[in-house]
């Protein structure tokens, strides 16, 4: 027998089920009029024996079990579900319908109707619905456990995308329990009807509320790892519109680091950016980083651990994990250690403010390329009380590590920044502002390192990041808590972050920040919006409320100062900046000098005031243009 067939054929109905069920307890109640008297009349005078008004009356019967049934409401209730509760309701509808009808015969002396017809068929009908009820659970049961191999019914899915990771992906649910998976949904003409890994393709991507109404659909599955960043799109957001959990497999990035594509998995925010991967110069990468040792400063990090793993694929000869943190360090140390075996691992606990042992590391190991990505970045941490440490692990750190790479003779150091350093309003944007001065100071001093910087903005899924935190508000049922409603942000992937740094590593010269074209930024509450619908929400039944802008958050970011004047490169998307900033950086050694001997006593205002003196009015704070305004 066909069960996925049965499967679709009872689905299909299931929207019909309650009038469906009302019309079959109605042939029910009449067939066993017919036993009912089959059993007080035998075969012999069945027929012959009933009065002439006997089909009158069977009228009147039905009419009164339909009233007992829509008043008890037995038609709503889940035949595959049917337990004693379901009997006890057949019961009432059974015995009240019986005796109202029995009352009416008698009254109206109809007597052609035998006395035992009347009491013996309330019986008949209560065992004959129990009976088709119990039939049903055992055929759905068995119709389950033949399907999905289990007689629990757990998830329904449609998939969206008919293509060969819509196949695999049915080969390898069909083998995982609990899972059903009742049809395809794609747009190719060539595909509508036809029946692939025998599960039939439905209809159109537009018809999946359609279908998912229809078919009783638990959940939706996005299988389109080969289309375009806008057809993805467009399938998540009409897969969104349905109301239902979204599901979509593993993408090809991810497929091509060992996940399988039957590995289905959340929506990310990485999957509504709507924007295509970037290609890179891989064959350039290789040549730079195969061979070499790499040293990355802040490797346990959200972009540092990244950063490892791109540059284990290009093959270097010896990597140097640089980290303060413990278990960081030993998290990124194990998953390299297993995925890239053949690549020795040198892991250091260090401070990149603690210049001396820099200059052991560096002389010791001499690495050729370093990554920077040693930083505070939390925006209102980095705000209150934490204004000097920030200011010495972003700046001061990134001096001692420029100092320890130069006097080591490393070809390359790359120094990760963000778009907060442009006009910056807070505490962490200035400090990784002075950074990026640092490096253009460094680059101006006849040293045979090529010092350059890479600036992009908010990373998705970094430590701090506010999507953990969205994620962690959804699962609780809200509220979902945005700063503000007008609040937009530029946003990348970890990868994407990671990619650009290598890429900027190989291409940049002295003194270049390199930016990233991230397209069109993101309004926060839009991409909560989205994240709440894609969790199968509905987004009036998820609060989201605005807590206020934190201290030193700007509404939007900028990736570029009115000064800075922007080239494109060779990598589409990738352009580099020449920033204007002769006169600052000639500055840079005295007020380096002068950083060194600030002691941890600074006061928060004391260290903007330092930074202030470097960045002039680059640095906007609402502190500082106040005291300015009273002097």
């Amino acid at each position: 027998m066909d069960w996925q067939r049965l499967d679709v054929l009872l689905t299909r109905v299931r929207p019909h089920r309650e009038r469906l069920a009302l019309l079959l307890d109605l042939v029910v109640v009449g067939l066993a009029w017919q036993f009912t008297y089959l059993f007080r009349l035998g075969f012999e005078r069945w027929f012959s024996a009933r009065p002439d008004y006997d089909s009158y009356v069977l009228l009147g019967v039905l009419a009164f079990y339909a009233v007992a049934m829509l008043t008890l409401r037995v038609p709503k209730g889940m035949w595959r579900f049917s337990g004693f509760g379901e009997v006890k309701r057949l019961a009432l509808a059974c015995g009240g319908a019986g005796l109202v009808a029995a009352t009416a015969v008698l009254m109206a002396h109809l007597d052609g109707v035998p006395r035992a017809v009347l009491a013996l068929h309330p019986l008949f009908t209560l065992m004959l619905l129990a009976m088709m009820r119990m039939g049903y659970r055992m055929l759905y049961e068995h119709m389950r456990s033949r399907i999905s191999g289990s007689a629990h019914e757990q998830r329904r899915a449609l998939v969206m995308g008919a293509g060969d990771a819509g196949r695999l992906l049915v080969a390898g649910l069909q083998h995982t329990q609990g899972w059903v998976i009742v049809g395809f949904l794609d747009d190719a003409p060539e595909k509508q009807a036809a029946r692939i890994a025998a599960v039939p393709v439905l209809g159109r991507l537009e018809q999946a509320g359609e279908f998912a109404a229809l078919h009783g659909i638990t959940h939706l599955i996005v299988a389109m790892p080969g289309a375009t960043v806008p057809q993805r799109r467009h399938a998540l957001d009409i897969a969104g519109k349905v109301g239902l959990p979204v599901l979509t497999v593993p993408s090809s990035e991810e497929m091509l680091s060992g996940r399988s594509v039957n590995q289905v998995r959340d929506i990310e925010p990485e999957d509504l950016l709507g924007r295509e991967p970037v290609e890179l110069d891989e064959g350039g990468i290789s040549e730079c980083l195969n061979g070499k040792t790499v040293l990355i400063t802040g490797a346990g990090g959200s972009i540092g651990s990244e950063l490892c793993r791109q540059v284990a694929r290009y093959g270097p000869s010896k990597i140097v994990l640089f980290e303060l943190s413990e278990f960081a360090l030993y998290t990124i140390e194990q998953e390299l250690g297993e995925k890239f075996p053949q690549i020795p691992l040198v892991r250091l606990i260090g401070d990149v403010k603690d210049l001396e042992h820099l200059r052991h590391v560096f002389g010791k190991y001499k690495p050729q390329i370093v990554f920077h990505a040693a930083a505070y970045k939390h925006v209102p941490l980095m705000e209150e009380e934490n204004a000097w440490a920030a200011l010495r692990n972003n700046t001061l750190g990134t001096y001692h590590a420029c100092l320890a790479a130069a006097e080591s003779g490393a070809e390359r150091f790359v120094l990760i920044s963000t778009d907060k350093a442009v006009n910056p309003t807070n505490v962490m944007g200035a400090t990784k502002r002075a950074a990026e001065l640092v490096i253009s100071h460094m680059a101006g001093q006849g040293y045979a390192t090529k010092f350059m910087a890479v600036r992009f903005g908010n990373v998705l899924g970094s430590s701090g990041s506010v999507i953990p935190k969205f994620k962690e508000q959804i699962a609780r049922g809200g509220p979902v808590t945005v700063t503000h409603p007008d609040i937009i942000r530029y946003f990348m992937t970890i990868p994407e972050a990671a990619r650009l740094v290598v890429q900027a590593g190989v291409i940049g010269q002295h003194g270049q920040v390199f930016l990233f074209d991230m397209g069109e930024p993101v309004r926060i509450v839009d991409l909560a919006r989205d994240m709440i619908r894609l969790c199968g929400y509905d987004v009036n039944g998820i609060e989201i409320v605005f807590s206020g802008l934190r201290p030193g958050e700007k509404l939007f970011e900028e990736l570029l100062s009115d000064k800075d004047k922007t080239l494109p490169t060779h990598i589409p998307r990738l352009l580099v900046a020449r920033i204007n900033d002769h006169a600052i950086s000639e500055r840079a050694l005295i007020w380096l000098d002068a950083l060194q001997k600030v002691n941890s006593a600074s006061s928060d205002t004391a260290v903007r005031t330092l930074l202030h003196q470097l960045l002039g009015s680059e640095y906007h704070h609402a502190m500082l243009e106040n005291n300015d305004s009273v002097h």
